[in-house]
């Protein structure tokens, strides 16, 4: 009977856990679905906008950036991306596949130029023109986009115009896609024209001014683009911001990509390496050597290189290296240190074609003259240094010199009258004492009489013999 009590209260246990657990399930699944919706709620009471800062030239990083935060807004679901630019110019690859994205977008985007002051100058309009909506703040100007030769100078006329024509055909077709005044952005690659802000509104080049980017996000709400086709709406009443910054490999790569920086590094990684060649175990030169040129080379990855200016500056490395091993002429760092500045003037843009401004960066003029200067002067050091280590007569301590006098050697080569002695198993340079005019042949023993640094003076020495000799002959 107890048995029976026993059982039934232990099944009683059984079904009230499980109806236990039931109902935790139930509640975790309301929970969750409230959860859910009041997330939901949430999102719909708030609109995500996307905004990208770009401050300064574009290039590859700026572009990568770019794309970064168009896909981030994309997986986001945002309404819009606002690309708040300013400017000077940049390389025209880079620019090109930045209008690729603004183009292919699923996500409206408005290029703001801003702050007040800013510019969306040479590849800038590219860029702006580009963008679903393009507004400016006060005083902004955009424009100036001819074209112009590698470093900046005018071209020839025949070559001026041929690449003038191409780049006016780029802006045109960007301005066909967006709507725009064609003849005005035409403007400014062929007669290098540039706006201000309320101008480039009036001519139907920008599409707005806003103060701020809170008025910016005030004039769009409620207005309709076009994307891909369909009319899109902008609901910006209640707005999360979501900023994308450059990442620290990106800031890392835009420091880098400077061409001064990137030709210093190389020139200072290639050095260090030498130094560590030349002197093995110091370690803190070929490691600094090493991680500088990996960041030198990553830098000029980044840019429109030539790879005439890389075999210029890979024999300037060849060459330094010699220099520390020949007896010090001087003629290997000469070479080096002029390899190496015309490695610099060809490494970066001296072949580039005509762009747009900006697109060809080139290494600093000042910087070519201050490696070469450092780089000439410590090669012209290092071999008037080889050269007069090789004036200095090796010291020979006077207590080995007076422990060798009197010692029995054996002859190795004959001596008529120079030849070599072997003294206690080491070979030296001899030659018979003075006042002796004959010839000694191999295994004859001698004994020393003098030491002039590394030369001997011996005498024949008859019927003597000793272990020490027997070990020299040996």
């Amino acid at each position: 009977m107890p048995n029976r009590s026993i059982n039934k209260f232990v099944r009683a246990g059984r079904v009230l856990l499980a109806v236990l657990a039931i109902l935790i399930g139930l509640w975790g699944i309301s929970s969750s679905t409230e959860r859910s919706a009041s997330a939901q709620s949430s999102e719909s009471a708030s609109t995500d906008v996307v905004v990208i800062h770009l401050d300064g030239p574009i290039d590859q990083v700026a572009s990568g950036f770019i794309g970064r935060g168009i896909s981030k807004a994309i997986a986001e679901d945002a309404e819009l991306v606002v690309l708040m630019l300013d400017t000077p110019g940049g390389l025209l690859d880079s620019t090109r596949d930045i209008v690729e994205s603004i183009l292919t977008s699923l996500v409206p985007i408005v290029v703001y130029v801003a702050p007040e002051g800013a510019q969306a100058a040479s590849a800038g309009t590219f860029v702006g023109a580009a963008a679903d909506i393009l507004a400016m703040a006060p005083t902004t100007n955009i424009g100036a986009a001819s074209v112009v030769g590698s470093v900046g100078e005018d071209l020839p006329e025949t070559l001026s115009k041929k690449a003038s024509q191409d780049a006016a055909a780029f802006i045109r077709s960007i301005a066909e896609r967006r709507a725009r005044n064609v003849s005005a952005l035409e403007d400014t690659v062929l007669l290098a024209t540039a706006y201000s802000a309320q101008e480039a509104v009036e001519l139907g080049i920008a599409d707005l001014v806003a103060d701020d980017y809170e008025s910016l996000l005030a004039q769009l709400d409620r207005g309709v683009v076009d994307v891909g086709g369909t009319m899109q709406a902008f609901d910006l009443g209640n707005v999360n911001t979501i900023n994308v910054d450059l990442t620290l490999l990106e800031r890392l790569l835009a420091f880098i990509a400077n061409p001064n920086i990137a030709f210093l590094l190389i020139s200072l990684g290639g050095l260090g390496v030498i130094v560590e060649l030349w002197n093995p175990g110091l370690w803190v030169p070929g490691t600094l050597g090493v991680l500088f040129l990996i960041l030198g080379w990553a830098g000029i990855g980044q840019l429109p290189f030539s790879w005439a200016g890389v075999a210029l500056i890979a024999l300037s490395l060849l060459l330094f290296y010699l220099e520390t091993t020949a007896v010090g002429i001087g003629y290997f760092g000469i070479a080096g240190t002029i390899s190496l500045i015309l490695g610099g003037i060809f490494l970066v843009g001296f072949f580039g074609n005509p762009e747009i401004p900006g697109d060809a960066p080139s290494v600093s003029k000042w910087v070519l003259v201050a490696v070469g200067a450092v780089t000439g002067g410590v090669a012209l050091w290092f071999a008037s240094e080889l050269r007069k280590a090789k004036q200095i007569s090796m010291y020979q301590s006077p207590t080995v010199a007076a422990g060798l006098v009197g010692r029995i050697g054996v002859v190795s080569a004959e001596l008529s009258p120079s030849g070599q002695i072997i003294v206690n198993g080491e070979y030296w340079s001899g030659e018979l004492d003075t006042g002796s005019d004959e010839n000694i042949e191999v295994g004859v023993d001698v004994e020393v009489v003098s030491v002039d640094g590394n030369h001997l003076k011996v005498k024949p020495v008859q019927n003597v013999s000793s272990l020490s000799d027997v070990s020299d002959n040996e």
